[in-house]
C-alpha cells in the first residue's frame, strides 16, 4: 500500500548555516500512529512544518497522499489537521465559533452537526458556548485538536498534545487520539514523554542533531534494543561467582546476595533454564527472582548519547 506520507532525502538549511534537517528519508503508512522522539533542537517541529507546509525545504521532496507539498499543495494541505503546542486564538471567542471559523479556512461548508459531534467525541460539547479564556489548560487542548479535526483531514500531527496537563487528563487525551485512529485518521506526534509514545504508538522515529536514526515498530525496537536482566537473590551470600558459570557473565552485587544475568538476544530462554540448572548444581540456591527489561527511555537515552 502507498504511504500516506513520503519523505525523501529531506534537508534544511538556514541562512546562519545552521542545518536543522540532514536528508530524512521517511513513510508513513495510513491508519497508523507514529512518535517521533527527539531532544530539543533535534529537527522536529522543522520536520513537521514542511510536511504541514509552513515552513519551506532546501532539498528533498514530501509527499501527502501522493500529492507533491510544493506542486500541488492545496490537495495536500487538505488532507492534514494540525495541532500545535499554543493556542493562537482569539480568547474571547466561543468553541463552537474557533472551530466552525477553521473548518471555513478550508473552504468547507458549514456542518454544525460535524462540529457538535467533534465536541462530544472530545467530551466539549458542554463547554460549546463558553468563552476560550474561560477553559482550563485540558480543555483548551482538546479546542486545538477540534480546530485541527474541523475539515474532516486524513492525517492529524500532534505537536507536544499533552505537554503541560496533569497525568489524568493526558490519559484521556490517549483514549481520544486511539479513537481517531479507529476512525481511520493517521497520527504523527511528537512528545518528549516517552511513557506516551510507548504507550501510544505503532511505530517510533528517533531524531538527533538533524538525523533520523531509526524508524521501528515499538516491539521490534523494544526486543533489538532493549536490555533483559535476570537478577536471582541467594540464600547464603557468595564471596566469588564459581568458575562453572563462568560462561553467563554474573555480576555479583549487593554484597554477594544478588547474581545478575544480563541478556539481549532471542532465544534467551533455554539459556536461562540451563543457568538455573547449573545454579543448582553448583550448589547455589536461590530465594527470589526478579526480571527487568530496558524501557524506551534507555534506548532513547542511550541513542542520543551515541550521536553527541
Amino acid at each position: 500500500m502507498q504511504p500516506i506520507i513520503a519523505v525523501s532525502r529531506l534537508s534544511k538549511k538556514y541562512d546562519s548555516g545552521f542545518e536543522a534537517l540532514k536528508g530524512i528519508d521517511l513513510e508513513i503508512a495510513r491508519g497508523e500512529i507514529f512518535a517521533l522522539l527527539g531532544p530539543n533542537g533535534a529537527g522536529k517541529t522543522t520536520l513537521i512544518s514542511i510536511i504541514c507546509g509552513i515552513v519551506n525545504a532546501s532539498d528533498g521532496a514530501v509527499t501527502v497522499g501522493g500529492h507533491d507539498i510544493v506542486r500541488d499543495y492545496r490537495a495536500a494541505r487538505s488532507m492534514i489537521g494540525l495541532v500545535p503546542q499554543e493556542l493562537t486564538t482569539d480568547q474571547f471567542e466561543s468553541v463552537f465559533d474557533t472551530v466552525s471559523f477553521t473548518r471555513g479556512l478550508f473552504g468547507k461548508a458549514p456542518n454544525p452537526t460535524y462540529i457538535e459531534k467533534i465536541l462530544k467525541d472530545l467530551s466539549l460539547y458542554d463547554k460549546r458556548d463558553n468563552k476560550l479564556r474561560e477553559l482550563s489548560g485540558g480543555m483548551k487542548r482538546r479546542v486545538l485538536i477540534a480546530k485541527a479535526l474541523s475539515h474532516e483531514p486524513d492525517i492529524l500531527f500532534l505537536d507536544e498534545p499533552t505537554a503541560g496537563v496533569d497525568v489524568s487528563l493526558r490519559k484521556d487525551m490517549w483514549e481520544v487520539i486511539r479513537k481517531l485512529r479507529e476512525s481511520g485518521v493517521t497520527i504523527i506526534l511528537t512528545t518528549h514523554y516517552i511513557e506516551e509514545a510507548e504507550e501510544m504508538a505503532d511505530r517510533i522515529g528517533i531524531i538527533s542533531q538533524g538525523r533520523l536514526l531509526l524508524v521501528e515498530r515499538k516491539a521490534d525496537l523494544m526486543r533489538k534494543l532493549g536490555v533483559k536482566q535476570l537478577k536471582l537473590e541467594v540464600r547464603e551470600p557468595l564471596a566469588f561467582v564459581p568458575e562453572s558459570l563462568a560462561t553467563y557473565n554474573l555480576e555479583l552485587n549487593d554484597e554477594g546476595r544478588t547474581l545478575v544475568y544480563t541478556f539481549d538476544r532471542q532465544g534467551e530462554r533455554t539459556r536461562i533454564t540451563a543457568l538455573l540448572a547449573d545454579l543448582q548444581q553448583a550448589g547455589i540456591r536461590v530465594r527470589d527472582l526478579d526480571t527487568h527489561q530496558s524501557s524506551l527511555e534507555d534506548i532513547f537515552v542511550s541513542l542520543v548519547k551515541e550521536q553527541q
